[in-house]
C-alpha cells in the first residue's frame, strides 16, 4: 500500500469467529481508527463492521512512526482484544490460541485484502458494497442501511458523523 490513495480494505478474525458479536470490541476498533484519523495518518471515508470482519474505504496520508496506518490498527487492535479477553471473557481466549514461534494467539487472518480504486466509479461502487453488506441474505444485521449502527451510511445521509473519524470521500475525488 501506498500513501494518498484510496483503498477498499478488508480485515477477518481467525477462523471468521464472530468477535464483534461481543460487547466492547466494535468500540475498540472505532477507538483505533479514530486515534489514527486524529494523528492525521489516516482518512475514513467509509466502514461497516460485520460480525467477523470490517471494511473500510480508507486513505493512508502519512506514517504512523514506521508503519503504515492500516499495519498499526491491526497491531494496536490485537493488543487490544488480548487485554479485553483476558479481563473480561478468558475462557474465550482458547478460539484464538495458535501454534507460532512468535505469538501465542491470532486474532487477524494474516491475508487482509487491500484493493486501491483507481476511479470515482470504483469508489462508489465499494462505498455501495459496504453499505449494503448488513442487509444481505448471509447476514441479515438490517433491513435497511439507515438502521444498521457500525456503517458509515448515516454519514452520507445526514452528513452527521456520530464516530467523530468520517471525511465525505466527495471532497476527494
Amino acid at each position: 500500500m501506498e500513501l494518498d490513495r484510496i483503498y477498499f480494505f478488508t480485515a477477518t478474525i481467525h477462523n471468521w469467529i464472530p468477535l464483534f458479536d461481543r460487547a466492547g470490541f466494535k468500540e475498540i476498533l472505532l477507538s483505533s481508527l479514530k486515534y489514527l484519523v486524529d494523528k492525521k495518518c489516516l482518512k475514513i471515508y467509509g466502514f461497516v463492521i460485520m460480525p467477523n470482519h470490517i471494511h473500510l474505504l480508507f486513505e493512508n496520508t502519512k506514517m504512523n512512526g514506521k508503519e503504515l496506518p492500516h499495519a498499526s490498527f491491526l497491531k494496536f487492535t490485537s493488543h487490544s482484544f488480548l487485554r479485553k479477553l483476558k479481563e473480561d471473557i478468558p475462557e474465550y481466549l482458547n478460539k484464538f490460541i495458535v501454534n507460532f514461534a512468535n505469538k501465542d494467539h491470532q486474532f487477524w487472518q494474516r491475508d487482509s485484502m487491500a484493493v486501491e480504486l483507481y476511479t470515482p466509479n470504483m469508489v462508489y461502487q465499494k462505498l455501495d458494497y459496504i453499505h449494503n453488506n448488513p442487509c444481505k441474505k448471509k447476514w441479515m444485521l438490517s433491513n435497511n442501511p439507515l438502521d444498521y449502527t457500525y456503517s458509515s451510511y448515516k454519514f452520507y445521509e445526514t452528513g452527521v458523523d456520530e464516530f467523530g473519524l468520517l471525511s465525505h470521500v466527495g471532497d476527494r475525488i
